[in-house]
């Protein structure tokens, strides 16, 4: 049990650490973000989407940026505010009121859990569920989406199956000397039209063209032709080539488990919800799982490392030495847990080599700890 005092002191610490990692992440997220934003932006401009689905898409990603740069921000804040506390004496306020070291990392570790369970929630439930929803906005978007796509003077193939060109149009949104390349059909087909108009009718995208021609294509190579006067054109039928498919990273883990589940336990394959549930498709799958659940303990290897700055004296000729090798190791422990998420997908030894190494070295970190802690107390 703290003492009073303690409790203080330890408070302030960790209050100080939390606001700086929430600054930090969220300003570092935020420029992540608007760079992402910034390439999304051929949602408008290549697939036709309208701006509101683009807010709606880019905004969704955020707590998919935020879980990607958590450890780095994390790491960072702890070796920021340690290097501080350690240059200001601070520290000297732990040790005085009779803080053991160890006791110090225990806490450390305590209030990584939080981060732990942030990074949990976010990578395993918060993140796939709203990319699953942006996705979702993708998918319906066609009444916003069709309007974007008569562009002046431009052959659009945006839309699968259907070639768009008009020569003009004006404010009012009459389209003139219209060509579609229709290729929904088992042969293609043509319409040309000297003016149209899109409409939209119980929920359904409709190019009402006026004086034009069909030209059918048959397999022969033949064509035949035939004019009309009126005909409304349906382009409620046609999707965006945008991914509409829900990906790995937008799957909710419950399926994930059930598709392996199926795989390994009831050797069958598993098509209601998740189409890439087989075998050939597993690396990837367990890869996704690891990441969500078990890449996050890296967060305790890393506060482990960082906390080799308490062990050490800040007044020594080498600590500069001793901080630049503390964040390298930082650095490169972060690079492995990215990297442990393909090799955990290798095959069921990988996984578990990658869920136990982490562990191991942690252990080591403690051990470590607990001897050079101890070896410091004894000189003083």
């Amino acid at each position: 049990m703290l003492f009073i005092n303690e409790k203080i002191v330890f408070k302030k610490f960790l209050s100080q650490n939390s606001y700086f990692f929430l600054l930090t992440s969220i300003s570092f997220a935020f420029i992540v973000w608007s760079m992402k934003a910034v390439k999304n932006l051929d949602i408008v401009s290549e697939d036709g989407h309208g701006f509101l689905i683009y807010f709606y898409y880019t905004f969704l990603m955020f707590p998919k940026i935020f879980s990607q740069i958590l450890p780095l921000i994390f790491f960072t804040s702890l070796f920021y505010n340690l290097i501080k506390y350690e240059n200001n004496n601070e520290l000297k306020i732990f040790w005085i009121n009779g803080i053991n070291k160890v006791n110090f990392y225990n806490v450390v570790l305590r209030y990584t859990f939080l981060f732990f369970f942030l990074q949990i929630i976010i990578t395993t439930f918060l993140a796939p569920h709203l990319q699953n929803k942006a996705k979702s906005y993708i998918k319906n978007s066609t009444m916003d989406f069709f309007p974007s796509l008569f562009q002046e003077k431009k052959f659009i193939d945006t839309v699968e199956k259907l070639t768009i060109f008009i020569e003009s149009k004006n404010t009012q949104g009459d389209l003139k000397n219209i060509y579609l390349k229709d290729d929904s059909s088992t042969y293609p087909r043509i319409i040309v039209a000297k003016s149209g108009r899109l409409t939209f009718e119980n929920d359904i995208t409709i190019l009402r063209l006026y004086n034009g021609k069909f030209i059918n294509m048959d397999s022969d190579g033949k064509s035949s032709t035939f004019n009309f006067e009126k005909t409304d054109f349906n382009l409620s039928k046609f999707n965006t080539k945008s991914t509409t498919y829900k990906k790995l990273q937008e799957t909710s883990i419950a399926e994930l488990l059930t598709c392996l589940n199926y795989i390994y336990i009831k050797k069958k394959i598993y098509v209601e919800k998740f189409l890439s549930c087989n075998k050939e498709k597993m690396q990837d799958t367990i890869s996704e799982v690891y990441k969500r659940i078990f890449k996050p303990f890296y967060l305790f290897l890393l506060s482990s490392v960082v906390i080799f700055l308490v062990a050490s004296n800040h007044e020594e000729k080498k600590y500069k030495l001793f901080k630049f090798l503390i964040f390298s190791i930082g650095v490169i422990v972060i690079i492995i847990s990215e990297i442990s998420v393909t090799f955990a997908g290798k095959s069921g030894l990988y996984f578990f080599i990658s869920i136990l190494s982490p562990l191991i070295i942690f252990l080591i970190c403690y051990l470590g700890f607990y001897k050079r802690a101890n070896h410091i107390n004894g000189k003083t």
